[in-house]
C-alpha cells in the first residue's frame, strides 16, 4: 500500500516552513482507496513568491484547521503504508519537522519518484512533476495545488509501476500474508484486498522472490483456482506463498504480452518453462498504434509497431492528444522481445478487434 503525498509550505529558512496545504491517496497499486486534502493553517506568513506560485493566501488559511488538529488523521491514512512524493526528502523532510512540533515520532519507508523516474525513463532533460507529466502524456490539473500534484504523483507511480520489470517497487512493498503456513487461513486475506479485473499477478515467497506469474480476465477468481487446487504442485505453491501483488492492465492483448514479457524476465521456479513455439514464423505487420481499454475510467492503452519491431506499450489519459510518435515513445516499455511478441499481437488482432488502429504514414 502507498501513501503518495504532496505538501504546499509557507517558504522560508529551512525546517521552519509550515504546512499551508497538504493531499494524501492512499493507493494499493491499482487504485487510490482512501484519501485526504485539506488546506493547513500555518500559522506565520506565506512568502509573496510562495503565493504567486500556489495561489494560496494568509487569508485562506486563517480558518483552515493547524498540524496538530490533522495530525491524526495523516497517521491514520498513512498507516502500514509506503510514503511515495516527486522528491520525496522534501515532503518527508516537512512531515517530520511537523510532528516533531507535536511530539510524535513520524517514520516510514520512502519511494521518491524522480529517482524512479530518473531509472525507469532515462535520459530526460528535466525530472520535474510538470515537464516529467507533459513528456509522458500525464494529464495535471490545479497545478502546484496538494491535490492536483498529488494526483499526478500516483497517475506516474503507475506508469512507472507498468515500467519496473525487475519489480523493483513491487518488491519494496512485499509484506507477510501470515507465518501459518496453512492455507485455508490465508484464503480470506489473499482474495479480499485483489482487484476482480484483467491483468496479471505474481505469488512471491517470504523474501519477495516471485515464485509463479499468472494471467487472467478475472484476477481474483484465477487466484482462487491456485488456492483450492488439490495437484501437487499447486499445493507445493500453496505452502511457499506468503504474499500477492498484482496488476491491472485493462486489456487482454496488454496481458498477454506482459506475461510473456514476465516469464521470460523472472523465470519463476512454479511456472512451466516458457518457450517461444513462433520463432520459426516470419510476421510482417504494419507501422501502427494499437489503442485499447486502459486500466480505469479516462485513460486508453496503446501499443506501437514500427519497422517490423515491437516498440513497447503504455497507458495515456484521454484528455491527452497522441500527435507525436516521440511522446509515444516515452509513454511505452520500450522493452521486448519483438520475435516473442508479434506473433502474439498478430494472432490476437486476427481474433479480436482493437478499439482503434492508426497507421503510421512516414512518408
Amino acid at each position: 500500500m502507498y501513501a503518495i503525498v504532496d505538501i504546499e509550505t509557507t517558504g522560508g529558512k529551512f525546517n521552519e516552513e509550515g504546512i499551508t496545504e497538504i493531499a494524501i491517496y492512499k493507493y494499493d497499486g491499482n487504485t487510490i482507496v482512501d484519501q485526504f486534502i485539506s488546506l493547513v493553517n500555518p500559522e506565520k506568513p506565506i512568502q509573496p513568491f510562495v503565493v504567486n506560485l500556489t495561489g494560496i493566501t494568509n487569508k485562506m488559511l486563517r480558518d483552515a484547521p493547524k498540524f496538530y488538529e490533522v495530525a491524526k488523521r495523516v497517521v491514520e491514512i498513512m498507516a502500514n503504508c509506503i510514503l511515495v512524493a516527486h522528491n520525496t526528502s522534501f515532503d518527508y523532510r516537512i512531515l517530520r519537522t511537523e510532528f516533531d512540533r507535536v511530539g510524535y515520532n513520524f517514520e516510514m519507508e520512502t519511494l521518491c519518484t524522480v529517482e524512479l523516474s530518473k531509472k525507469l525513463v532515462p535520459n530526460l532533460e528535466s525530472y520535474s512533476l510538470g515537464k516529467l507529466c507533459k513528456t509522458l502524456g500525464i494529464a495535471v490539473a490545479d497545478r502546484h495545488r496538494a491535490s492536483g500534484d498529488a494526483l499526478a504523483t500516483v497517475k506516474l507511480l503507475k506508469l512507472l509501476m507498468s515500467k519496473d520489470a525487475s519489480k523493483t517497487i513491487l518488491k519494496k512493498n512485499i509484506k507477510p500474508i501470515v507465518n501459518d503456513k496453512v492455507v485455508s487461513e490465508k484464503l480470506t486475506q489473499i482474495l479480499a484486498p485483489l482487484p476482480k479485473g484483467i491483468g496479471i499477478f505474481y505469488l512471491h515467497d517470504a523474501d519477495g522472490n516471485i515464485l509463479y506469474i499468472g494471467k487472467s480476465t478475472a484476477i481474483k477468481k484465477e487466484v482462487l483456482k491456485i488456492f483450492i487446487g488439490e495437484t501437487t504442485a499447486k499445493i507445493a505453491l500453496q505452502k511457499k506463498v506468503q504474499s500477492i501483488s498484482t496488476e491491472v492492465t485493462g486489456n487482454f492483448l496488454i496481458s498477454k504480452i506482459k506475461y510473456a514479457q514476465e516469464l521470460l524476465e523472472n523465470n519463476p521456479k512454479y511456472n512451466k518453462k516458457y518457450y517461444n513455439p513462433y520463432k520459426k514464423y516470419t510476421i510482417k505487420l504494419a507501422d501502427m498504434l494499437i489503442i485499447n481499454k486502459g486500466r480505469s475510467l479516462g485513460e486508453k492503452s496503446v501499443i506501437l509497431i514500427e519497422d517490423n519491431t515491437f516498440k513497447g506499450y503504455g497507458y495515456f489519459d484521454l484528455n491527452f492528444q497522441i500527435n507525436s510518435i516521440e511522446i509515444v515513445k516515452n509513454l511505452i516499455n520500450d522493452t521486448g522481445d519483438s520475435v516473442l511478441i508479434l506473433p502474439i499481437i498478430d494472432q490476437h488482432l486476427k481474433r479480436y478487434k482493437s478499439e482503434k488502429i492508426i497507421y503510421i504514414n512516414k512518408e
